[in-house]
């Protein structure tokens, strides 16, 4: 029987360090400087440049292996898509929540037009290898267009208020825009929110819906996951 490969192996800081670091970055709305800071207190003198490589080399892995690892989402889909500016310019974050809430996929666009929204649905067609049941979008014309297109039999529910959901997942996204004054390309926007709403999405468990005890039971299973995605269940 093969030995699993310790992917901490030939680091300083011990795996439930990095760990944590990891998650407090992308599961609060924390910048790299204040998870410094919240180490500090603890005895744990790392600098925030390591805890962004940290969360580049493994957040990727981690965020991967909780897609992987979720339940198969609904069969009713929300889409969006807000500005973000990238250096002066202005970009499309789209984004796409089943009816759960969970995050389906993301990407970040210079341009809101069919073209785009065909882009959109491809790579979440691909990624998820089946059509939704229902499509709920605003009013913009480019979903109707990719969807006819693409040949989607899926319904489709256009309304201004009908995909508010999709528009409050956006929130996380706007915290950390914030607190780090602005993507800085094209390429790190997609890269860190890929990671960002796979790790901040899978401890986002919908409390006001559910009974005090069915939410301890929930999160005590989320962070079993988390222990299991992260290799911390497996290191002594």
């Amino acid at each position: 029987m093969s030995t699993p490969i310790n992917p901490y192996r030939g680091f300083r800081f011990p795996a439930a360090i990095i760990n944590e670091a990891v998650w407090l970055y992308h599961c609060f709305s924390l910048s790299l400087r204040e998870v410094e800071l919240i180490l500090a207190a603890r005895g744990i003198e790392v600098s925030y440049e390591t805890i962004r490589d940290w969360g580049l080399r493994f957040g990727r892995d981690f965020a991967d292996t909780l897609r992987r690892r979720r339940p198969r989402p609904g069969d009713k889909w929300f889409f969006d898509e807000v500005f973000i500016r990238i250096r002066g310019k202005q970009h499309y974050l789209w984004r796409a929540i089943d009816q759960d809430g969970v995050v389906l996929d993301i990407l970040v666009q210079s341009r809101r037009n069919t073209k785009a929204a065909k882009r959109f649905f491809r790579e979440l067609l691909k990624g998820l290898r089946y059509a939704p049941r229902v499509l709920v979008t605003d009013k913009l014309k480019s979903y109707a267009a990719a969807k006819k297109d693409l040949k989607l039999g899926s319904e489709h529910r256009q309304s201004r208020y009908l995909n508010n959901a999709c528009e409050v997942s956006h929130q996380p996204t706007r915290r950390r825009e914030r607190h780090m004054k602005r993507f800085k390309s094209a390429q790190h926007a997609p890269r860190f929110l890929s990671i960002h709403s796979a790790i901040h999405n899978h401890f986002q468990l919908h409390r006001h819906l559910i009974s005090a005890t069915e939410y301890r039971t929930t999160r005590a299973r989320a962070f079993t996951i988390w222990r299991e995605v992260t290799g911390l269940a497996l290191t002594p």
